[in-house]
């Protein structure tokens, strides 16, 4: 039995139990959640700002809210060793934003539209 927890059994599931949040932390990421999203529904809603600020503002939120998914719901913080879902994430964010560049870099730069 020993040799099995040596290896990677089950036996890590005391270790793994102190790296999840506490209520503190999920009541605190709970309210920044709703209000990252009532300041932008509240913004268009109300016509606080012009169109500009009012994109800038929406997609402020929208990265705060990414942020506080991945702080206090996902554990992306409390991760030990290697950080390859850190690595993964910043992967994948790249290939997003060269795809979505790309994309409209080439719908501007066609001489068919």
């Amino acid at each position: 039995m020993e040799h099995n927890n040596a290896i990677g059994g089950h036996g890590n599931h005391g270790n793994h139990a102190k790296h999840h949040g506490s209520l503190k932390e999920y009541v605190i990421g709970f309210a920044l959640s709703i209000l990252l999203t009532i300041i932008p529904i509240l913004a268009v809603m109300n016509g606080w700002f012009g169109k500009t600020t009012t994109i800038v503002v929406l997609l402020a939120t929208a990265v705060l809210q990414f942020a506080v998914q991945l702080l206090f719901f996902m554990h992306l913080r409390e991760e030990e060793g290697p950080r390859y879902n850190l690595v993964t994430l910043i992967l994948g964010l790249i290939i997003v934003v060269v795809v979505v560049y790309g994309s409209i870099w080439i719908m501007d730069h066609n001489k068919m539209y």
